[in-house]
């Protein structure tokens, strides 16, 4: 059974975890996200996880209701106890829930700790190359 920990392994060694403290203004998120070229941001309180903030929570929660970035903490706006995974849980798990909750992040938590992060598109990207390989090995097994 592949797991989350699979996914984590394709990632850039050491794992960046993304995250601004709730203080932080809305306008300093975006700027983070746009640097690091990311679609979600932890939001975090030395070690412990308090959030997520989205470019879906933006739209949502800034622009449709005439807030201000550089006004507006992102402890207003951020998403409360998003849901996790351990990278123990299978990526099957991870498909199911992001499928039916319609989120595209899940903060990836080891020992109450956060470990990294994992996108819609990791979790897409890892079956296409998994079943890719499946694939390859039954061609292999029925040519030989």
């Amino acid at each position: 059974m592949k797991t989350v920990h699979h996914i984590l392994d394709t990632k850039p060694q050491p794992l960046p975890v993304y995250s601004v403290a709730p203080d932080c203004s809305v306008l300093d998120a975006l700027q983070v996200m746009m640097e690091k070229n990311i679609s979600a941001l932890l939001v975090m309180e030395g070690a412990q996880l308090l959030g997520i903030f989205t470019e879906r929570d933006y739209a949502r929660k800034i622009i449709l209701r005439g807030r201000s970035s550089r006004e507006t903490p992102i402890r207003m706006v951020m998403t409360e106890h998003p849901f996790v995974v351990t990278p123990k849980d299978s990526i099957d798990r991870c498909m199911q829930l992001m499928t039916e909750k319609h989120i595209r992040h899940l903060p990836v938590v080891q020992e109450g700790a956060v470990a990294g992060m994992i996108s819609i598109g990791d979790v897409v990207k890892f079956i296409i190359e998994d079943q890719r390989q499946t694939i390859s090995h039954l061609e292999n097994y029925i040519n030989s």
